[in-house]
């Protein structure tokens, strides 16, 4: 029985006081639901929820829940706590009468948990608590709509981007979001998405608007800048990097080398010196010799990482790159190199 797989998936599972007693009955089991029950309630005070019992309201509802505990100071942290304990306290009350009468209400705090979850990048598969998510859904017997359709865009009431271009029409649709809260973790997801997308290709750029986002949501989070001015400099941010992306097709250069030609730290006054044209030259050089000396086994022999440094300083030397940058440059330009030689080998 399902009943008896869950007991025995969460048969680690504690309760008083975490003294190790693994073994709880049904009542026991029923007390605590109840009592983490109430917590989920606590967080969602003043807030009607009705209608999640409307099919056709349900991911209407999910915004502005999501809005609700977005706005409580360390709310998502706590809520998605309570509604793992309240999950696991559920799964072993089952089919108490208690337990089926609160079901449609956990149902409800475990979508919104969902939502909250998918807002984080990484997605669900880091979070180790959540692995009988799906059991315990097959005991709620259908009241919870499936990960399909809890989708974070369609629970924010926007059509899917094509994320890879993040476009005027999206972002304009997220910036009317009434739920601004929302549309900060929105954007925020999109973006994280984005620079992780680039780290496979070009580092400096990556690492760079990491930081940018890094630095922004940081301020957003000690109330350093209100949600509507942060939503502005993710859009921002977002324009940016749309327009990295253009920056190769000006230059005339690859994407292969314009990852290198950012690695050269071109905005560091001593190298802006040499000129767009030099730098070019630089780039393409580099990425030829690479690809020319790239072996599968380069990134873990110490003598073929020698030769490769002593590669890229010979060009950077010969095209008269500042000396003084060199070391910083030669590092950051192995680090590409490396990436380019697994894409090579891949």
């Amino acid at each position: 029985m399902l009943v008896d797989e869950l007991r025995k998936a969460i048969a680690n599972y504690t309760e008083n006081g975490g003294t190790g007693k693994t073994a709880i009955d049904q009542e026991e089991a029923v007390a605590v639901m109840q009592e983490k029950y109430e917590i989920c309630c606590g967080i969602f005070h003043g807030f009607d929820w009705s209608d999640w019992e409307d099919p056709q309201r349900r991911l209407a509802l999910l915004p502005v829940a999501q809005s609700v505990i977005l706005g409580i100071k360390d709310g998502k942290k706590r809520f998605i706590g309570a509604v793992t304990e309240l999950s696991k306290a559920f799964a072993l009350a089952v089919p108490h009468d208690e337990a089926i009468k609160i079901r449609d209400d956990v149902a409800f705090f475990q979508a919104v948990r969902t939502a909250l979850v998918k807002f984080d990048g990484v997605g669900e598969k880091a979070d180790r608590t959540w692995d009988m998510e799906h059991a315990i859904r097959q005991i709620v017997s259908g009241a919870i709509v499936s990960d399909q359709i809890i989708d974070i865009f369609s629970a924010a009431g926007l059509k899917k981007p094509d994320i890879s271009i993040l476009s005027e029409e999206f972002l304009a649709e997220v910036r009317g979001l009434p739920q601004k809260n929302v549309a900060v973790e929105l954007l925020r997801k999109l973006l994280n998405d984005e620079i992780r997308t680039r780290q496979k290709k070009r580092l400096v750029q990556s690492r760079s608007f990491e930081r940018m986002l890094e630095e922004t949501i940081h301020r957003y989070k000690n109330r350093a800048i209100e949600s509507v001015e942060v939503i502005e400099e993710l859009i921002n941010l977002a324009k940016e990097l749309r327009e990295a992306d253009k920056r190769g097709q000006d230059l005339g250069l690859t994407e292969a080398e314009l990852a290198f030609y950012e690695a050269l730290e071109v905005n560091d006054s001593a190298v802006m010196i040499l000129g767009d044209e030099v730098l070019r030259k630089v780039a393409h050089e580099l990425v030829d010799q690479i690809r020319n000396n790239a072996t599968i086994d380069w990134a873990v022999k110490e003598g073929v990482k020698a030769k490769m440094r002593v590669m890229v300083k010979r060009i950077l030397t010969k095209y008269r790159y500042p000396p003084d940058k060199q070391p910083k440059a030669v590092a950051t330009i192995l680090e590409q190199a490396e990436i380019l030689c697994a894409e090579i080998s891949g």
